[in-house]
């Protein structure tokens, strides 16, 4: 496995030797992970902007379902995580960026599902072709210079396949415990999602500073993973915006300016009566602050890039030339030709043009083809590259869709088309590169798991296609879900405080600025002032950016999260933790475990308000029992918080206790 040499290295699977791979057991279950992590990846998008991997859970959880039902070899538990990881990361792309219709001028009437499944589908499919001329390249020629952590990761838990039961109870445990945890405040309603621990009035000396906090479970487990650096640096943006930022606004500018402010957004009076003071300041300004230092965040993460998107676009190049077509057909060479990859994405790109799903009229909508393939194949290799280096969760695809939106809006300045109506096709190239770099982030991890034991990279790429499609038909569906339940009232949820959607809100703001000129600019370059001071401080501007313009309710619990693998760190004398670790595996667990959870409530939600009719009181409000029995002290400002407290620090009592236990090698 340490082999450095391309030519020289033997994977665990030698090319001479056939077993079974591409069976119909693995498709089938690597089809239902893909739609349960899809699924779990919508919520967490949607809530936190944030995605963790799913390569590894999965290979985890491969082996353990495999020894239960019947034996499976090495790479039929390969494909199970191939085609299981390719939901993740093409639901991650939609939820970052197609969300962005609902803020567009004339883009809700493309919010529908065959829109978002065409969308996904396409993108998805786009990354996989994209990223087969560049394997040899990437994943064979640069072996021992490109680690691919995830990847690696996964092939040390494949090859690792008779301890797999071992690292699978760790996994289960930590979904045990945060599904069970969900459905107690969920469902049943035993305490508030969300406690109130700091809170001042506007007429205070420190008017409207506030700290709340989701005592949820996949924050916290997200946390742990990401460490406490990251998570730092995300918390520490909330603090500035609602402990700093939001009271200083406050004290300096007039009621009747924040209400004419957020009248010209949108908002209500309705709005303004349910929601608190510094709500509106957030809605108003922080927002805005917030999308600024995101905005600036990824342009400068694109600009240290810089050296990388050369070198890996020249290496494509060389790639396409060299090409799939003069290796000898070894096993462990056969990648799907390239006559397949020019042909498929050829295809793809008329369907863009033509169907009316998608935004844009023939023969004008060739130009959106274009862009997407240019931009497409661009990033693809970037990110490509880049998850080679750095891994697929800390991959900037923000900062690439940004690019890729400013330089679709400068094209279409360019040719005059900067009414209303292009607003969504802008949001389209974006989000069609958006969903094809994040898919071929994750193919290419994929692919050097393969590649290190010993996989067919043609089973591979199908496999990839497969989850994709798979992987789409409930990502749409999802979405629709969690919008509906969350919406408190308002036409959407997708945008209110329970699905901020930042990625998605920020897209929205940089289209409407370049090509409708309503971007209120003071905000946003205050923003990107701020990210300038972040970087210079030190500190990842984008995380730091992102945490400023998330809620401190969704921040606050990650950090607590960091710090409690920073403790775990501590105390058994490591400075760094492995992916395999008795940690990592239940932090993932309570990630997935949480994200499903919500999923699961949302659904039940759904099931009271469309099936069952029942609107006052609704399905979850009946199931309330905490409201019913002690409605005093798990509302009351003090004793709610303490019971959230109480109940979130059982849980970070489990995380810690479990990060200590020590696994078997």
């Amino acid at each position: 496995m340490s082999a450095t040499n391309p030519e020289k290295f033997e994977p665990f699977v030698p090319a001479s030797q056939e077993i079974p791979e591409f069976t119909p057991k693995a498709i089938i279950l690597g089809s239902i992970f893909g739609i349960i992590f899809g699924a779990a990846t919508v919520y967490l998008a949607l809530r936190a902007g944030l995605t963790v991997s799913a390569s590894v859970p999965i290979a985890v959880l491969s082996i353990a379902v495999f020894k239960r039902i019947g034996n499976s070899t090495i790479l039929e538990n390969n494909m199970v995580q191939t085609i299981g990881s390719a939901g993740e990361s093409v639901a991650a792309g939609v939820v970052f960026t197609v969300p962005a219709m609902l803020f567009l001028a004339n883009g809700a009437q493309y919010f529908n599902y065959f829109t978002i499944f065409l969308l996904a589908a396409i993108g998805g499919t786009l990354g996989v072709l994209f990223m087969i001329p560049l394997r040899r390249a990437l994943i064979v020629k640069e072996h021992g210079n490109l680690p691919y952590p995830e990847g690696t990761a996964c092939a040390d838990v494949l090859i690792a396949g008779e301890r797999g039961g071992d690292l699978a109870k760790m996994v289960f445990a930590g979904v045990g415990a945060s599904m069970l945890y969900k459905f107690l405040y969920g469902i049943l309603g035993l305490w508030n999602e969300t406690a109130t621990w700091f809170q001042t009035k506007k007429d205070s000396v420190f008017p409207d500073a506030t700290l709340r906090s989701d005592v949820t479970p996949e924050y916290l487990g997200l946390g742990y993973i990401i460490g406490p650096k990251i998570a730092g640096e995300l918390a520490s943006g909330g603090v500035l915006a609602w402990l700093a930022l939001i009271p200083l606004i406050s004290w300096i500018v007039p009621e009747t300016r924040i209400v004419d402010d957020l009248t010209k957004l949108g908002f209500s009076d309705a709005w303004r009566a349910s929601n608190s003071h510094a709500e509106w300041i957030y809605r108003a300004y922080i927002r805005y602050i917030g999308a600024g230092a995101v905005a600036c965040a990824g342009v400068m993460t694109l600009i240290k890039t810089l050296p990388t998107i050369v070198s890996a676009f020249r290496e494509s190049v060389k790639s396409m030339k060299g090409g799939t077509g003069e290796v000898k057909k070894i096993r462990t060479e056969d990648d799907i030709g390239l006559g397949w990859v020019i042909g498929g994405a050829a295809a793809l790109a008329l369907i863009i043009a033509v169907l009316p799903q998608i935004p844009g009229q023939f023969p004008g909508s060739l130009l959106l083809s274009a862009l997407v393939v240019l931009f497409g194949f661009f990033f693809v290799t970037v990110s490509s590259r880049i998850v080679g280096i750095i891994g697929t969760s800390s991959n900037p695809i923000s900062g690439m869709t940004i690019a890729t939106i400013m330089g679709t809006c400068i094209v279409f300045v360019l040719f005059g088309l900067t009414g209303d109506a292009y607003q969504a096709v802008a949001l389209c190239v974006g989000a069609l590169v958006c969903i094809a770099a994040a898919n071929a982030g994750a193919t290419s991890q994929d692919l050097k798991t393969g590649f290190l034991v010993g996989a067919t990279p043609r089973r591979q790429q199908w496999g990839f296609i497969i989850g994709v499609l798979v992987s789409t038909v409930v990502i749409g569906g999802t979405l629709f879900l969690l919008d509906k339940t969350y919406a408190g009232g308002e036409l959407h949820g997708i945008g209110g405080p329970k699905l901020a959607a930042p990625q998605a809100t920020l897209m929205a703001t940089i289209i409407k600025g370049l090509l409708a000129k309503n971007l209120p600019w003071a905000p946003v370059l205050v923003g990107v002032g701020l990210a300038f001071m972040a970087q210079m401080a030190g500190a990842h501007a984008l995380s730091w950016a992102v945490g400023a313009y998330l809620p401190l309710s969704t921040t606050f619990p990650i950090w607590i999260g960091g710090m409690i693998k920073a403790i775990a760190d501590k105390l058994a004398n490591r400075k760094e933790e492995s992916e395999l670790s008795s940690g990592m595996l239940y932090a993932t667990g309570l990630v997935a475990g949480g994200s499903l959870g919500g999923v699961l409530v949302a659904l039940v939600a759904f099931v009271g308000d469309s099936m069952l009719h029942m609107e006052n009181p609704t399905l979850l409000e009946k199931l309330d029992l905490g409201t019913k029995f002690y409605d005093p002290i798990k509302n009351g400002v003090v004793s709610g918080g303490i019971l959230c407290a109480a109940v979130f620090g059982v849980l970070c009592y489990l995380l810690l206790k479990n990060a200590r236990k020590k696994l078997d090698a």
